[in-house]
């Protein structure tokens, strides 16, 4: 099993329930790491593994909408990567809001979510 890991991905987006959010914005943290079997051992060329520019892509492109739940993100995310990528068996994503509308409220919040092929 191989596993490929894209962490500490940075995103400036709107998500949240708050109107506020939707406005003003926050600063996102992703992480996602996929696992999957590689077609040819050793992995010598990149048809043999998943792209992590691709999957960079993909997360980009899903960060970039708003959408009120962390949780829809991270299952959006997860369920695009089992679609877009094959090989994939399992694929785990974590994201991060690093400033959370809670009066107070110091450190960061989040979601994960796994999602098995099977």
């Amino acid at each position: 099993m191989m596993q490929i890991h894209l962490h500490d991905l940075r995103f400036f987006a709107f998500h949240g329930l708050y109107e506020e959010e939707t406005i003003l914005g926050n600063h996102f943290e992703v992480n996602i790491d996929i696992s999957y079997t590689p077609v040819s051992l050793p992995v010598n060329q990149l048809y043999d593994t998943i792209n992590y520019v691709l999957v960079y892509e993909l997360v980009a492109d899903r960060m970039a909408v708003a959408t009120p739940l962390l949780e829809t993100l991270a299952t959006e995310i997860a369920m695009s990567v089992l679609d877009r990528f094959s090989m994939a068996e399992n694929v785990v994503v974590s994201i991060y809001k690093l400033g959370a509308p809670i009066e107070n409220f110091e450190g960061r919040l989040g979601v994960s979510f796994t999602l098995n092929r099977d």
